[in-house]
């Protein structure tokens, strides 16, 4: 079985956190996502409304730099719950429980993209440290940058 959800969307909010009472955190938001067509004659798309929820230090990580309008990228399952509201209808909730989140869009407007994520793989913020994807500068990090010098390449290292 797989249960697996990869979205890229808007915040229509800023993310709300709030603390279980054993104190894990818990962050809510939701992700504005664009369908991939366009209803009737008009050229503007509609969007679906995801709600998405993230735990612990994943939580706290979005809550602190995700804020409305930001373009973002979740990974998740969907989850379906439900519980009886005061009227006694039961009432159903689809979500997201995301356990990696990318920040597309620097909180500067600038085009660098910051990393928030759960997963230590993930290359961007991980749980526990932070590594700082941004840090030094970007020559230091590509070993393929043009550095002017010739590339020195025998016959014999090409594979044709």
């Amino acid at each position: 079985m797989l249960n697996r959800v990869i979205l890229i969307g808007r915040l229509t909010r800023d993310p709300e956190l709030r603390y279980t009472p054993a104190g894990v955190a818990v962050t809510q938001f939701t992700l504005a996502v664009d369908r991939p067509f366009t209803s009737g004659g008009s050229k503007e798309r509609e969007a679906d409304f995801i709600n998405i929820v993230t735990w612990r230090q994943l939580a706290e990580t979005c809550a602190n730099y995700l804020r409305k309008g930001r373009l973002t990228a979740v990974e998740g399952r969907i989850q379906v719950r439900n519980y009886d509201n005061n009227e006694g209808k039961r009432v159903y909730v689809t979500e997201v429980i995301a356990d990696n989140v990318r920040f597309l869009e620097s909180s500067g407007g600038g085009n660098r993209e910051e990393g928030g994520s759960s997963n230590a793989n993930a290359g961007g913020y991980s749980g526990g440290g932070s590594s700082n994807r941004g840090g030094g500068s970007r020559e230091q990090q590509d070993p393929f940058i043009d550095d002017g010098k010739p590339i020195d390449i025998s016959d014999d290292d090409l594979p044709f």
